[in-house]
């Protein structure tokens, strides 16, 4: 059977995010990588890395020292589904840290431009209530958050 996992494609930053991001999620670790073979196109010199793989809680990535012909956009994102405001608290600043930026409604780009969603579990519930006037009213103070928070969402719909 096939199996899936993510490349993500840095210009020369591959060591350097595969740390940062198993620093961040437990369960994390960096696992192998390779070196160029041969120069390449971009400039990469014989022995230089170019790729690192790592595991985020069990999920296979691979990060490519691919050169600067391509960058992320916010037309893809990796989820985080967080239990609780303390744990969205804490995924939200460790991917901030260092020159990150933050956008609205629980996106964030860290400080090499892949962007991040930071999403309570508990969100999706409060956006899906039953009672159409109070999924309204969630889903308007979510559109003005940037990092979200359960509790103002909570208070605005009872």
């Amino acid at each position: 059977m096939a199996t899936l996992s993510t490349c993500l494609w840095f210009d020369d930053q591959a060591e350097e995010a595969a740390r940062f991001y198993t620093s961040v999620f437990p369960n994390s670790h960096v696992v192998g990588g390779a070196p160029y073979a041969a120069e390449t196109p971009s400039g990469k010199e014989v022995g230089s890395v170019m790729t690192v793989d790592f595991e985020l809680d069990g999920r296979p990535f691979t990060a490519l020292n691919g050169g600067p012909q391509f960058s992320f956009t916010e037309a893809v994102s990796l989820v985080v589904r967080t239990r609780g405001q303390e744990e969205t608290d804490r995924y939200w600043d460790a991917l901030l840290a260092d020159g990150g930026e933050p956008s609205m409604c629980g996106w964030l780009k860290d400080r090499f431009g892949l962007s991040w969603q930071i999403v309570p579990e508990e969100l999706d519930a409060l956006l899906g209530d039953p009672d159409p006037e109070r999924a309204r009213r969630a889903m308007q103070v979510m559109l003005t958050q940037r990092r979200i928070d359960i509790a103002e969402i909570r208070r605005a719909i009872d």
